[in-house]
């Protein structure tokens, strides 16, 4: 018996091994860059001409990207059911703080960004960066890539960041992005002109690093602008996707960060704080409030 059970193991681990290796041979078969984004990647490649795509492409990717991941969340405070979910219920957002924003905003996109978004075209030719969709990388590579990207990015930001929050700078550049002490969506991006082009050399490092075709540049900058977007966004959803990533951060860690001033310096993820300590007032915020909602019930 002892025997046979033995033999049954091994053939059920065959069996399991055999489904797992199947498994992963089906996920890396699929190509979900053919079909129609392959019709319509080989069409604008056909149509537009490289400096085309990298500078008028890569502006309509962003502004599209940016102004459209936001817009749920702009949304949110029109609907009642929302209410629950956000993080600061004393604090709303109102026109005038969103106008202010979208103001600012508008000359950073244009007259900061636009001007570095204009250099991508030198960028790939003297990196001989292809656009074809033959050179196209198989999607788990992306991925792999933009998780990366996302590592990289986190720790240029944490370490920055913490420098700007220095009492020697702070009230000369980082202090207009702490403005909003209860940020909604469209503060990702506002910032003084000078704290835009300091930390977006995380951006730049990461691109320097892993871009290997001009799909990495624009999934980078959709992953990029998800991230920033959804943790300034001002609420907390238990149902979001982005909670999956190992050691994401998420909208009420970088909230408490907006709220306290100090602390929780990371963009994307939550080890450097955890590392170096800088998270010790998150903690004790996020005990006092367990400790006070226990009272309560």
């Amino acid at each position: 018996p002892v025997i046979r059970a033995c033999e049954l193991s091994k053939r059920s681990l065959s069996l399991l091994r055999f489904a797992m290796d199947s498994s992963l041979l089906n996920l890396t078969a699929i190509n979900p860059f053919s079909g129609q984004f392959e019709s319509s990647w080989r069409w604008m490649t056909a149509r537009y001409t490289k400096f085309q795509i990298a500078t008028v492409g890569s502006v309509l990717v962003h502004e599209i990207l940016y102004f459209g991941i936001c817009l749920p969340g702009f949304l949110a405070q029109f609907l009642p059911m929302m209410r629950r979910f956000k993080i600061q219920k004393d604090k709303d957002e109102t026109f005038e703080q969103q106008w202010k924003c979208f103001k600012l905003l508008m000359f950073n996109h244009f007259c900061i960004q636009l001007p570095l978004i204009s250099g991508t075209y030198a960028f790939t030719e003297f990196m001989s960066i292809p656009y074809n969709y033959e050179a196209i990388p198989v999607w788990y590579v992306l991925l792999l890539k933009l998780y990366g990207s996302l590592v990289v990015e986190d720790t240029w930001h944490y370490f920055i960041h913490r420098l700007l929050h220095h009492k020697s700078v702070y009230k000369y550049v980082h202090k207009v992005h702490h403005h909003f002490q209860a940020p909604f969506g469209m503060v990702a991006e506002y910032a003084h002109w000078m704290e835009t082009l300091i930390l977006g050399m995380g951006f730049f490092i990461s691109v320097m690093l892993f871009c290997d075709h001009v799909i990495y540049l624009w999934a980078w900058v959709a992953v990029r602008l998800l991230e920033t977007i959804d943790v300034h966004n001002g609420y907390f959803l238990p149902f979001n996707p982005l909670h999956l990533l190992p050691f994401y951060a998420g909208p009420e860690y970088h909230d408490f960060h907006h709220m306290n001033f100090n602390g929780n310096y990371s963009s994307t993820f939550t080890y450097w704080d955890w590392m170096f300590g800088t998270d010790k007032q998150y903690k004790e915020y996020l005990a006092k409030k367990k400790g006070s909602q226990l009272k309560s019930d």
